[in-house]
């Protein structure tokens, strides 16, 4: 019960400071669903639990180095994918805030342009950042840390598509969905979770 009261105290600090809870999730590895149950626990004792799996990779993302290797990982399955579906990239996007380092070894590895998405918390259209390239008539591959709805990720794709762009492939650590697609883009993760009743 001890790393839930501590999630729980994280997630409301984070509220109190008036951060979304979209965005909170978004920090905590967590679905939008949990941290509305940690922020009302203490109020709300009849509500039981959603069924979440926190997913931290910090042992990786202090230690550019590791951040590199990882990208080498994810460049294999990209190379991959290109050469069993036929396509090429131009860019890599990077979801922020923690698909951006993870896009950024990637798009070195492949020799690739680095675009940079920022999603809205709400559902108005995200931001690409003008200090990077641009997604107008591009293929690109979608990087973040975890997929748990795929709500990020098919804002990433909406936009994309929106703003011209041509998503072929999406990538990340972990996928906490059964599906391996969201809204027609393959979904490739290194590792996927699974809650067994």
């Amino acid at each position: 019960m001890k790393d839930i009261d501590e999630l729980a105290k994280r997630a409301l600090e984070l509220k109190n400071k008036g951060i979304p809870e979209k965005e909170i999730a978004t920090e905590l590895h967590l679905s939008t669903q949990t941290v509305q149950w940690l922020l009302s626990r203490g109020f709300e004792k009849k509500v039981s639990a959603p069924k979440d799996v926190r997913i931290g990779w910090r042992s990786i993302g202090v230690y550019p180095y590791r951040i590199s290797k990882l990208a080498e990982i994810f460049s294999d399955i990209i190379l991959e994918e290109m050469n069993s579906r036929n396509f090429s990239i131009d860019s890599i996007v990077g979801i922020a805030i923690n698909g951006i380092p993870i896009a950024t070894f990637i798009a070195e590895e492949l020799d690739s342009e680095l675009i940079i998405y920022r999603p809205s918390p709400t559902d108005k259209e995200g931001t690409f950042s003008s200090n990077y390239a641009s997604v107008a008539g591009k293929n690109v591959v979608i990087v973040d840390d975890v997929v748990s709805t795929g709500e990020t990720m098919s804002k990433a794709i909406r936009d994309i598509k929106k703003n011209g762009g041509t998503p072929v492939l999406a990538v990340c650590i972990v996928n906490k969905q059964i599906s391996d697609e969201i809204d027609g883009v393959v979904l490739r993760s290194l590792i996927r979770t699974r809650l067994i009743e």
